[in-house]
């Protein structure tokens, strides 16, 4: 008897389908991104703990009668028409805007001309540069106590210079007509090292051509500067411009450890009004009102010199 053998099931194999290109770049983008906003994640709430919650705070603070611990009481504008009416209100502004101004004619013009200066060095330029920058890695607080300690009228070594010159010695911020002009002094000594790089930075991007044209056509130095060297660097101009003004109307360092807001209040400023409502009068409102002025016309003021410089640049 022959035995019948049963073959098993053909078994039909599917082909697989190959991964779509499209959808592999998909994913990997997806994936990408997911993994950079990570990375984002931890900066941005940073951020929102630390910068942008106590921004939203201090202006709600602003229309409240607050004191740490107590439940905050609106008052509306109450605290804006307080610290309006203040004495010290109008000197810290006047003060202020002179210091801004003073550091805009003082601060503003030398570290361009000393880059100017370097650009042109052929030796130790990276020894000048470390010089120039120096300023900038000391801590401000004890920036401003070394030069706290310059400015002593009696053993300080301003005054002893002088004497060794014969020359009259002064007060310096001793003295309510040369308080702000010794604080702009140590502000633009302890500032300008970065914006001094900058300006280099922005020298040796101007093409060597356009001064070799200006030569050819017999330009001297200043015209090479005038016609050349500004119009080349014009947005780096107006842009550090901007961001000095903003920095010298907040102000503070100087003015609270050289000379405390004296004297005869010359060297009151708007931050360190502020500073005074907050941890010496204990007036949270007060402060963050005079925040959000402050805040108020910086904001207005960036936006009408964006606006002209761009509304110029378009023109040009």
């Amino acid at each position: 008897m022959t035995k019948t053998v049963e073959r098993p099931p053909a078994v039909r194999v599917r082909p697989v389908k190959a991964p779509s290109p499209a959808g592999d770049r998909r994913r990997r983008r997806l994936t990408d991104h997911l993994r950079a906003y990570g990375f984002l994640l931890g900066g941005l709430i940073c951020f929102a703990l630390f910068s942008w919650y106590p921004a939203i705070r201090a202006v709600v603070i602003a229309f409240q009668e607050y004191t740490p611990g107590s439940d905050p009481e609106w008052v509306g504008t109450a605290n804006f028409t307080r610290v309006w009416q203040d004495p010290e209100f109008a000197d810290a502004w006047r003060n202020t805007l002179t210091f801004t101004l003073l550091a805009l004619l003082i601060g503003f013009a030398i570290p361009f001309l000393l880059a100017l200066v370097l650009n042109e060095l052929r030796h130790a330029k990276a020894f000048f540069r470390v010089v120039v920058y120096l300023p900038v890695m000391i801590p401000p607080v004890v920036s401003a106590l070394l030069w706290k300690w310059f400015y002593d009228p009696g053993a300080g070594l301003a005054n002893e210079a002088l004497r060794f010159l014969h020359l009259p010695t002064s007060n310096w911020s001793n003295g309510a007509d040369t308080a702000l002009v010794s604080l702009v002094i140590v502000a633009t000594w302890a500032n300008m090292g970065g914006t001094v790089l900058i300006y280099l930075a922005a020298l040796q991007a101007v093409p060597g051509e356009l001064y070799e044209a200006a030569e050819l056509d017999g330009a001297n130095l200043l015209q090479r500067i005038r016609h050349v060297t500004v119009p080349q660097t014009r947005f780096v101009i107006l842009m550090l411009m901007l961001l000095q003004i903003i920095a010298t109307m907040q102000v503070f360092t100087e003015p609270f450890v050289i000379t405390g807001g004296g004297p005869e209040n010359a060297t009151v400023t708007v931050l360190y009004l502020i500073y005074k409502y907050a941890f010496l009068y204990n007036d949270f409102g007060g402060a963050c009102a005079l925040s959000v002025m402050l805040l108020a016309l910086l904001g207005a003021f960036s936006a009408v010199y964006l606006r002209l410089t761009r509304s110029g640049e378009e023109a040009a």
